[in-house]
């Protein structure tokens, strides 16, 4: 079985739109090949529509719901016309998080996969978080069936984007986890030396770090609590942002950069991991890098760039794959969910 698949991914930190054209194959196992990959950034005016979403009305969210789905399709479109694409199976979409409170039964992803279809005329599916939230799990981490069934060589794959999470298998079972917030907070305080991100961490690197800070923010309850567990932007608004807030940037910046690397190699010795697949935006920050491989032992791997950047979309792209068969995308050993289930809205 061979399937052709385009994934969209726009993380938290809003770097942009990842798109990830790729083929997928099975014959005893899966395999993958990334045919074409692109981030589109996002204007101004489309970075701060999204990170203000969380604010608007009802109606002005619906509004921005299909705003943002027609917006999603013409990409999608413009990617396809130029690079001449053929032969695409689906377009799955995971869209924009707006909000995420699995434990009030409600997660929202904003563009609305029917507009992606009404732009490109292929079959899409979205809204791959909601059946798991109904269904008792925390909708997040999704990507786990992607190391499972794609990267099972890896003893884990550590995922830094807008939140670090981790998976990888204990007693035969994919588990997965969030486990500290990276670029959604390092990025906000690069906003204030005017740059989008940290390259390379110098920024956090030039400063010092508070101990008192750093104390702090590892006490915070989320770190000592079991897994499945998940992060949001409304626990970074509540328990990271206010405490940051009158600090020196670049001690801002080193502190917490020390706090997620605690915290992500204290996963990983806990867990007795040899190898880990390093992957997301936080890969480049050579800082950061050096500061979790400065505590740990084991072999942080970063693979090439087009893994790095498009892991997720192109997971995403998977999960669509399996969707479109009926097969298991979501693994309740992840998510926390009554079961394993296949999710996603088909239109």
């Amino acid at each position: 079985m061979r399937f052709q698949a385009i994934g969209l991914m726009s993380g938290t930190s809003l770097d942009g739109l990842d798109i990830c054209f790729a083929a997928f194959e099975k014959k005893e196992s899966w395999s993958f090949q990334i045919l074409k990959a692109e981030t589109i950034p996002y204007s101004q005016s489309w970075e701060e529509k999204l990170r203000n979403s969380i604010h608007l009305s009802s109606e002005e969210l619906l509004e921005l719901h299909s705003e943002y789905g027609f917006y999603l399709g013409r990409k999608v479109k413009e990617f396809i016309t130029h690079n001449h694409l053929e032969n695409i199976d689906i377009i799955s979409s995971h869209g924009h998080t707006v909000f995420h409170q699995p434990q009030k039964k409600f997660t929202l992803q904003i563009g609305d996969g029917r507009a992606i279809k009404i732009e490109t005329g292929l079959p899409v599916i979205y809204d791959f978080r909601s059946q798991d939230v109904l269904m008792g799990g925390n909708g997040a981490p999704l990507v786990p069936i992607g190391d499972e069934l794609l990267f099972s060589v890896y003893d884990a794959c550590l995922n830094l984007g807008g939140f670090s999470n981790i998976s990888l298998k204990q007693d035969g079972k994919r588990i997965a986890f969030d486990i500290a917030p990276v670029n959604i907070v390092l990025n906000r305080l690069a906003q204030k030396f005017n740059k989008n991100f940290d390259e390379n961490g110098d920024l956090a690197r030039k400063g010092r770090i508070d101990e008192d800070l750093l104390s702090k923010l590892n006490s915070l309850d989320f770190y000592s609590r079991p897994h499945p567990k998940s992060l949001g932007i409304e626990w970074c608004s509540e328990f990271i942002f206010p405490v940051l807030e009158n600090k020196k940037t670049a001690d801002a910046m080193a502190t917490f950069t020390e706090h997620a690397a605690q915290q992500i190699s204290d996963v990983i010795n806990k867990n007795g991991l040899q190898t880990i697949l390093c992957t997301g935006g936080g890969a480049y920050n050579a800082f950061l890098i050096e500061k979790i491989r400065e505590k740990t032992e084991s072999a942080i791997i970063t693979p090439e760039n087009e893994i790095i950047d498009y892991k997720e979309a192109l997971i995403f792209g998977f999960m669509g794959v399996l969707r479109m068969n009926n097969e298991i995308n979501v693994l309740s050993s992840a998510t926390g969910s009554t079961a394993d289930h296949s999710s996603g809205v088909i239109c």
